[in-house]
């Protein structure tokens, strides 16, 4: 755990970040990463600022982190014990799965049936979220960081000039024509 922070705050980013992990997996940020299970290769949730956009004001769920992560710890509690899995007291509960493990438990959570079902699938899309639309960035600063999200999906560079240009159409042809009284910058006459 992170020595300059509270030990309250280290177990919300740590299980935050491990939740979001298991819903966007991606590699170990170094060696000992307990939080990211190093489950796929690239960045994942946790690279693409998940933590970042959640703590975000305007996300709506900066104030229920903690509550959350202590919810989740106390379900993986619960589950590594009906598991008969013994869980490492130096980090949290959660993050003390391993991912297999966290990914069945969150398959629970996130049932259709479960009636906790709501906060779960909030926190599942914000983890999405992050990765696949860097929400919590625009767009040319995620890109020139090397967001890990926009350049998974194959999002392109803008040109030098800073704008977007597309020299081939998305769909391989135009999807409709030009209307004949379209002016040079692209405006109905």
């Amino acid at each position: 755990m992170h020595a300059d922070t509270s030990d309250a705050d280290q177990v919300r980013v740590m299980t935050i970040e491990a939740f979001a992990d298991t819903i966007v997996p991606g590699e170990k940020r170094w060696p000992e990463d307990r939080a990211v299970a190093g489950a796929a290769a690239g960045g994942g949730a946790v690279a693409a600022g998940a933590l970042e956009l959640l703590e975000h004001p305007a996300s709506g769920y900066a104030a229920v982190l903690e509550p959350l992560a202590g919810a989740l710890n106390a379900h993986a509690s619960r589950y590594a014990q009906e598991q008969g899995h013994a869980l490492d007291p130096s980090v949290p509960p959660f993050v003390a799965l391993e991912h297999a493990d966290r990914t069945r438990l969150l398959q629970e959570l996130l049932a259709v049936d479960h009636p906790e079902k709501e906060m779960w699938v909030g926190l599942a899309l914000f983890s999405n979220m992050a990765f696949d639309s860097a929400a919590h960035l625009g767009t040319h600063a995620a890109l020139a960081a090397g967001h890990p999200g926009l350049l998974t999906i194959g999002y392109h560079r803008p040109d030098a000039d800073g704008l977007w240009r597309f020299p081939e159409y998305s769909y391989g042809r135009p999807l409709a024509p030009l209307h004949p009284h379209t002016t040079s910058t692209g405006s109905p006459a």
